[in-house]
């Protein structure tokens, strides 16, 4: 009498037997994983993504607040890799944690709003850009300031590039308001996400984009 062993299944056979989780169940899971990770202190980063007039922006934060706001054009994959390594690798996808942030970011658009109640981590600038985007903040709503003025206001007049590089680099966007910095000629100057959206976000504040510049306020 002949006997055959088992087969063992093929690999492909294996996989193929697993049941098919749907988006539903995957979304309850990563709820669940964020919630856990919550509780037991392991998210570090919260992040999400809105949509804007101004492009998708991807929202970040920290428990000291808001650490990154970044345009569709920084490659947002590669914006959270930075994150990853510059902050912490426990980083998740949290929409919750950021809603109060993504409501502030569309009333302002909607223009409900003139001024963020939001908290701003800085812990991604160091030394002199901080002092610069800390600086900025006190750039009113419909208002703009050169970037002499910033200088002088920092207690370093000559620093003008300095500034202009500081404003490039800002992690914070829209709530740091470096699309209000323009040139001491009333020009717009650079803009790190692009001039066209430091015209639009100028606009939606009311402020012609070639106007003269206004007074820095103290």
């Amino acid at each position: 009498m002949t006997t055959h062993e088992p087969r063992e299944p093929e690999r492909e056979d294996v996989f193929v037997a697993l049941p098919a989780i749907d988006e539903e169940t995957t979304r309850r899971l990563h709820d669940r994983l964020v919630r856990e990770a919550q509780t037991a202190g392991l998210l570090d980063v919260a992040y999400r993504t809105i949509d804007s007039p101004v492009g998708p922006l991807l929202l970040a934060a920290t428990a000291k607040g808001l650490v990154r706001v970044a345009y569709g054009c920084e490659d947002h994959e590669m914006v959270l890799e930075r994150l990853a390594r510059d902050l912490s690798p426990r980083i998740l996808h949290a929409p919750a944690r950021l809603d109060a942030a993504a409501k502030e970011i569309d009333e302002y658009f909607a223009g409900l709003r003139q001024g963020f109640d939001l908290s701003v981590d800085l812990s991604l600038a160091r030394g002199f850009r901080r002092l610069v985007l800390t600086r900025l903040r006190t750039i009113g709503y419909g208002q703009t300031a050169s970037y002499g003025a910033i200088a002088i206001a920092v207690g370093n007049p000559k620093a003008v590039r300095a500034v202009g590089s500081a404003n490039g680099d800002n992690h914070v966007c829209v709530l740091i308001p470096c699309h209000r910095v323009i040139r001491s000629d009333g020009s717009l100057g650079g803009y790190g996400g692009g001039l066209d959206r430091k015209k639009k976000l100028l606009a939606s504040e009311g402020h012609p984009t070639e106007a003269p510049q206004l007074p820095l306020v103290d």
